[in-house]
């Protein structure tokens, strides 16, 4: 075992504490040992540890039981690692890839990060989001990119051959184009699921502008919410002018009738058929790329 990894399983002589337990097996939960009636694949998973520059990221990592696959990077949305990314993550390791799905803010606090059951009406919700996104810069998700990425390739479960993948949900999306922008070599796929602000034309420093810096074989998926789209009409425009001048395969959908959030099977705008059309257009990347 990598000496940063830390599995779920209880020993005597692990360094987990009591909490560190506690969150982990509520993490791991139902998808210790999973599989999916399509892709018919046991998953196996595990709360791990990795080191970063900035101290020690937890995340939740998902694999098929025997043999190697292509790896998956999920920058979650704001509420961050939950059950219900697990299950998004097992889900995807069950179609034969190993997903990793860290802890956004560990820089901040150790999971729970967000509380259970947190929403946006919460009482100083976005006050706290405020203070754990503000560390997360372009260059601060680059260098966590390249100790995932580093991390991934140590493990037994992982096709070092293989193009990686990476998918963002809502303030995932620009983490993305960030992680896709550090390791251009790495990631052959990446998809956006209702990402918040891959535009922003007053900064030097929008996300889209990362777009060049990309692998030249990349191939993208921006999967837009409708009222997303009403907020800023252009955004879809200036996406797919900048994907088209830089040559990069890419997807800019508007999802009529889908709010912001809808891919997320625990939020209250959750839209099945929406989520399950860009999900299956994410696969048809992956398999097609992350070879």
């Amino acid at each position: 075992m990598d000496e940063t990894q830390r599995h779920v399983a209880p020993d005597p002589g692990s360094s987990l504490s009591r909490r560190e337990f506690a969150v982990a097996a509520s993490l791991a939960g139902a998808a210790a040992v999973a599989t999916t009636a399509k892709a018919a694949m046991a998953t196996t998973s595990s709360i791990v540890v990795i080191k970063t520059a900035d101290g020690e990221a937890e995340a939740f990592f998902v694999h098929p039981a025997t043999g190697t696959y292509p790896a998956v990077l999920i920058h979650t949305d704001a509420f961050g690692l939950r059950p219900a990314f697990q299950e998004m993550a097992t889900r995807l390791a069950a179609e034969g890839y190993a997903v990793l799905v860290p802890n956004p803010f560990y820089r901040s606090a150790k999971q729970p990060a967000i509380a259970p059951g947190t929403t946006m009406a919460t009482p100083g919700f976005r006050e706290k989001f405020a203070e754990f996104r503000k560390p997360l810069t372009s260059a601060a998700v680059g260098s966590d990119t390249g100790a995932y990425v580093a991390w991934l390739d140590k493990q037994a479960a992982v096709k070092k051959s293989a193009k990686f993948g990476v998918q963002g949900y809502c303030m995932g999306g620009p983490m993305t184009f960030q992680s896709a922008a550090a390791q251009p070599a790495r990631f052959g796929g990446a998809c956006t699921f209702h990402g918040g602000g891959l535009v922003d034309e007053k900064s030097a420093e929008s996300p889209h502008m990362l777009i060049p810096k990309t692998g030249a074989g990349t191939q993208f998926l921006c999967a837009v919410a409708s009222n997303d789209d009403m907020t800023q009409p252009t955004a879809k425009d200036v996406l797919k002018t900048a994907f088209a001048d830089n040559k990069r395969v890419a997807e800019v959908k508007v999802y009529e009738g889908c709010m912001h959030g809808w891919c997320v099977t625990d939020g209250a705008v959750y839209n099945k058929a929406g989520a399950e059309d860009a999900w299956g257009k994410m696969l048809a990347i992956y398999k097609g790329k992350l070879v």
